[in-house]
């Protein structure tokens, strides 16, 4: 297909035929099921996670709010 195809293509259909731009992959992708904060926490109030060789730590405060840091 020459590169003026798909241009010629846009302006010879009507406004509910046009060519409509491929999702991004982004948004082709699945929502990823949540995670319960008991399975990560297991009753504990803090989790260390390491995430690409640092060490991150979950806490769940009195106010049952999560705070990440590193």
């Amino acid at each position: 297909m020459n590169p003026a195809q798909p241009r010629a293509l846009m302006e010879e259909a009507g406004p509910a035929q046009r060519l409509q731009p491929m999702e991004s992959d982004a948004m082709q992708r699945a929502t990823p099921a949540p995670v319960d904060s008991e399975a990560l926490l297991r009753g504990q109030r803090m989790v260390e996670i390491s995430h690409h060789g640092e060490i991150y730590r979950l806490q769940a405060t009195r106010l049952g709010k999560l705070i990440l840091t590193k």
